[in-house]
């Protein structure tokens, strides 16, 4: 077996068992599993690797940089001809590459401002298209999270619902970086709440009630599932982990 073959093994093998345990915890919450769907967070991964996972039946791709979506898409096309390729953007994204990134994604996660929504919004609206976000907050309240505090989404909603070129599909958020799996969850809870919240309030004028709840990751995306994520965003249980450096 060469390198190559060795490696596509171990990854089918690993996307195998994340659905596996994605299924479990959806189980678990008394929820199926085709409410739950796995993102493949592609940071850094070459585009014949995130090609090998597509085929494999994960079509759900999310970048974290501007310059990655522009560098793989070309590839990933002449790799991925037949298939539908979902992709959105879950990095932080700076105004300066809005162009660059719009034409490429279906969704960006990682709405954090009106200002953000603003530019988006214009941009979306110059290219005839209504785009698809979710409003990114800061439920665990560290300082190195983006995303609005959980007082402040109703404002960002509101302002997101305003402007005819976007779609709020829902909310998102990164959680807290702890080994305490109680205050992970209750984050993950939080957030979950915030979308019923949001719902009770204003229904159908702020969206309606937010299909969507991207939350959890490699390392804690099973207590997410509990809370209600829709989607989890996984890297390193399906890729392997990232080099040091």
């Amino acid at each position: 077996m060469t390198t190559q073959d060795a490696e596509q093994t171990a990854l089918l093998s690993r996307l195998e068992s994340l659905r596996t345990r994605v299924a479990a915890a959806a189980a678990d919450a008394g929820r199926s599993p085709d409410s739950v769907r796995i993102l493949l967070a592609t940071k850094t991964q070459a585009a014949t690797t995130i090609a090998a996972a597509v085929r494999a039946g994960y079509p759900l791709i999310g970048e974290n940089r501007a310059q990655e979506v522009v560098g793989k898409a070309g590839e990933l096309d002449e790799l991925l001809p037949a298939i539908v390729l979902e992709r959105h953007f879950i990095g932080h994204l700076q105004s300066n590459k809005i162009n660059q990134v719009l034409p490429l994604v279906s969704c960006i996660q990682t709405v954090d401002s009106v200002e953000l929504a603003g530019r988006l919004a214009t941009r979306a609206a110059e290219d005839g298209r209504r785009l698809a976000v979710l409003a990114q907050v800061n439920v665990s309240g560290e300082e190195t999270k983006s995303g609005v505090s959980p007082e402040r989404v109703f404002d960002l909603v509101e302002a997101i619902a305003a402007h005819d070129s976007l779609e709020l599909r829902g909310l998102m958020t990164i959680g807290l970086n702890s080994p305490d799996a109680g205050a992970v969850r209750a984050g993950y809870d939080l957030l979950a709440g915030l979308r019923e919240e949001i719902w009770a309030l204003s229904g159908a004028e702020r969206g309606g009630r937010l299909p969507e709840l991207s939350m959890g990751m490699s390392g804690d995306f099973e207590p997410a599932i509990a809370a209600g994520a829709t989607i989890v965003r996984i890297g390193s249980a399906a890729f392997g982990a990232r080099p040091a450096g």
